[in-house]
C-alpha cells in the first residue's frame, strides 16, 4: 500500500542508527538495560513498516503503521531516559530525536490520510 518508500527508507536508516547506538552504549558506556530496550523498539518501527507493505487491507495497513507509531513513542521514551540519565550527550540526543520526530510526523500524516481515504470509499 505504500507507493512511496520514503518512510521505509527513513525507518531503515533510523534502525541502523539505533543499532550503532546500541553497540556504542554497550561497549563504551556499559549500559545494558536501556540499550536493549531502545534497540528493540527502535528497530521495530521499520519492521512494522515493512510488514505494512503486504497488508491485506487498508485497515490492516493502518494497524501496522499504528503499531510502528507506538514503537516510535516507546523509542522516544527510552531516548529521553538515556539523555536525562546523562548516558548520551545533548548533541547525540538532539540528532537522533530529530530523525525520530520526522518519522513520527510522517507516520501520523500517512495514517490520517489513509483513514480519510477509507471514509471517502465507504
Amino acid at each position: 500500500m505504500l507507493r512511496d518508500n520514503l518512510i521505509a527508507d527513513m525507518t531503515e536508516n533510523f534502525a541502523l542508527r539505533i543499532i550503532e547506538m546500541y553497540r556504542y552504549l554497550r561497549k563504551e558506556k556499559h549500559e545494558y538495560v536501556m540499550s536493549l530496550q531502545i534497540y528493540r523498539s527502535g528497530t521495530s518501527i521499520g519492521a512494522n513498516i515493512s510488514e505494512s507493505k503486504n497488508a491485506q487491507s487498508k485497515a490492516d495497513f493502518v494497524s501496522k503503521l499504528s503499531i510502528a507509531l507506538k514503537e516510535a513513542g516507546e523509542t522516544e521514551f527510552w531516548l529521553k531516559l538515556l539523555y536525562k540519565s546523562q548516558t548520551i550527550s545533548e548533541i547525540e540526543y538532539n540528532s537522533i530525536q530529530n530523525d525520530l520526530n520526522i518519522i513520527i510526523g510522517t507516520l501520523v500524516k500517512i495514517i490520517k490520510k489513509t483513514k480519510e481515504n477509507m471514509e471517502v470509499e465507504k
